[in-house]
């Protein structure tokens, strides 16, 4: 039987799991390669032998998503397979028409073919959008059941930029793992906060042994999801958070109206600070599509690491990137607590050096901050220039990151962050009792 010549388009996560849970040792197939769009690669990176399986002994190279028409051509490639999230419904199909035009057919694959199953209860928390609150969500979630004296995991969704090898699980336990385990910023935005709660958090490449190390060392699984996408490992109950500031998008961006048409729970976040009209969007498009769902109004709160006076004061803003850069948000907490504070914020955009002059031209959004970006040592040295080029009082960081453990600056750093609070609705704690006690974990 003739293979299917296949290429899988991601940015180093859902296309790994797509990859291992289907492909790997499905004979049907043959993945050509993989291909990445947002990511700094070396073009002779590839997927190693060992995580690809017996079917592919000398692994399989990842290439630039622009190469994408040349490889169709040059390999005579059958099936292309979209495997990456946050994104508007109208770039999945421009991406489907790339690969048509070039002669081959275009697959999505669904929950039914690659979410894994837990012997332990899945609580999980996605979005909509990137940047909607889900991680003081999923803080505040585990913690309540922490309270209710019950061993908590936490399983991340994938960000694995370096060596994937030594990357198949990662389990951390607290922040000197981060160095162990070398990760990026934008891992060490989405596990700080956790690891600094007392959470386990584990993460990897290959989601089969990471759910199965959970298993051994949980009473509950929370999932926590990245950018928009759905999760890995079926929820029993699924929180999703919606961003009336960018409403509409939870019915236009892919996946994250699959999160929001599977959700048990919409959380409408930011109702403190959104515009009223976004907030009404939200409702309505909740109980047009999903009206069996729960409806929760949740403020996002703003705090700071220490009580600061910055009135009058001149800041630079590094806010968290993924928000910021494709999650299409000009700003973030940063910038809105450096504001309410009457500090005078400081335009980055002329101080910007190497990938930091690309980042502004491609997302042209961005307000006067800087998103925290960096894949790589270099990433984090050009921001470490950045802000040391600024002539300013002080930096404000409204990225989860411990700033300050990565780059050196003469001028002290402000750490800020977002914590949710239910103002409407049923609270989180009464939604998971009410869960606990339907599975016989609580009373």
């Amino acid at each position: 039987m003739k293979r299917i010549r296949t290429i899988i388009m991601g940015a180093a996560g859902r296309d790994f799991h797509n990859f291992n849970v289907y492909f790997r040792d499905n004979e049907r197939f043959e993945v050509i390669c993989f291909t990445h769009g947002q990511l700094p690669l070396d073009v002779e990176r590839i997927y190693p032998p060992v995580l690809a399986g017996r079917l592919y002994p000398d692994g399989i190279p990842i290439y630039p998503e622009s190469m994408l028409p040349k490889l169709i051509k040059k390999y005579n490639v059958d099936l292309v397979v979209f495997s990456y999230s946050d994104v508007s419904h109208s770039y999945v199909m421009e991406k489907a028409s790339i690969a048509m035009a070039n002669g081959t057919s275009f697959m999505l694959l669904g929950p039914k073919d690659t979410l894994l199953e837990s012997e332990k209860p899945v609580i999980a928390i996605c979005a909509v959008r990137t940047g909607s609150g889900k991680s003081p969500t999923t803080r505040k979630i585990s913690g309540i059941i922490k309270g209710l004296g019950l061993k908590v995991a936490v399983i991340r969704h994938p960000m694995p930029y370096g060596d994937l090898t030594k990357q198949v699980v990662m389990e951390l336990r607290g922040l000197s793992d981060l160095d162990r385990y070398k990760c990026t910023v934008e891992e060490r935005e989405d596990f700080t906060h956790l690891l600094k709660s007392g959470f386990t958090v584990l993460a990897g490449v290959d989601y089969g042994k990471v759910l199965k190390r959970a298993e051994e060392i949980a009473d509950v699984i929370i999932w926590d999801g990245g950018n928009n996408d759905f999760p890995f490992i079926r929820p029993d109950l699924l929180f999703v958070v919606a961003d009336p500031f960018r409403a509409g998008h939870e019915v236009s961006y892919y996946p994250g109206m699959v999160n929001f048409l599977m959700a048990d729970v919409i959380v409408v976040n930011k109702v403190n600070s959104a515009p009223p009209k976004g907030v009404e969007e939200v409702i309505y498009n909740a109980r047009k599509y999903n009206p069996k769902a729960i409806i929760v109004k949740t403020e996002s709160v703003i705090s700071c690491d220490c009580d600061v006076d910055l009135k009058g004061k001149t800041v630079a803003v590094v806010e968290d990137g993924p928000t910021t850069t494709h999650g299409g948000m000009p700003y973030g907490a940063g910038y809105l607590f450096a504001k309410s504070r009457g500090a005078k914020i400081i335009d980055p955009k002329r101080f910007a050096v190497g990938e930091y002059k690309k980042i502004y031209e491609e997302y042209s959004h961005l307000g006067p901050v800087i998103p925290a970006v960096g894949y790589s040592d270099e990433q984090v040295k050009m921001l470490e220039e950045m802000l040391s080029s600024i002539n300013c009082d002080a930096v404000v960081s409204g990225t989860p990151i411990e700033l300050s453990n990565l780059v050196k600056v003469n001028k002290p750093i402000y750490n800020v962050r977002y914590d949710v609070k239910e103002v409407e609705g049923p609270t989180f704690k009464e939604i998971i009792n009410k869960f606990l006690r339907g599975i016989g974990l609580a009373q």
